[in-house]
């Protein structure tokens, strides 16, 4: 587990931090702004809570510790090296995939099939979700990125794929399943 006694270390004033290797990036890094985004998607979860309950509220707490796994393996790079290491690095694992599908599914079951594109709104935890849903496409569009560039747990990428899914249900879900959902009309401000 991880010991945090002081906050600033001051080792990353000029720019820089460390990778769960100890190797030392550019801040700006792909694979920096892929955990990132996922520790801010993490933050966007927690905000989304303070309207939830029930149900929900659990999941987006299983959501938020599995995010900081996402966030652990994201930030270790060299997966060829990881049957070296003394310790097993944390990966996400398809059980955490199967286990968001397992929840569309329950929620979806009792939703209408849609007919229009979906607008953000309705009730709050409806459009909290619509912001985790689109900051967790954004942390996939930058985790397939850094997959370009380097080897990364491939699971990752589904993982974040899938939550966005999740949490475009759960958004109509939250608003009384689907029956205040704001709808798209095709040019109706022409």
């Amino acid at each position: 587990m991880v010991v945090l006694n002081k906050i600033y270390t001051r080792t990353g004033d000029k720019g820089d931090t460390a990778l769960g290797n100890g190797e030392r990036v550019a801040k700006h890094s792909a694979r920096v702004n892929a955990y990132g985004t996922s520790d801010e998607l993490n933050a966007f979860v927690g905000v989304a809570r303070l309207h939830a309950d029930g149900t929900i509220d659990e999941a987006l707490s299983r959501i938020q510790n599995d995010l900081f796994d996402l966030g652990a393996d994201l930030c270790r790079p060299d997966m060829a090296k990881d049957a070296e290491a003394d310790y097993s690095p944390l990966r996400v694992a398809q059980s955490q995939v199967d286990r968001l599908e397992t929840e569309i599914d329950t929620m979806n079951k009792d939703l209408a099939a849609l007919r229009s594109f979906i607008l953000p709104g309705g009730s709050a935890l409806s459009a909290q979700l619509h912001v985790c849903r689109t900051v967790a496409r954004r942390a996939e569009r930058l985790s397939t990125e850094l997959a370009l560039q380097e080897d990364i747990n491939a699971i990752a990428i589904t993982y974040l794929n899938r939550l966005s899914d999740w949490f475009f249900v759960a958004a109509r879900v939250a608003n009384d399943n689907g029956a205040d959902d704001v709808l798209w009309v095709p040019g109706a401000n022409r």
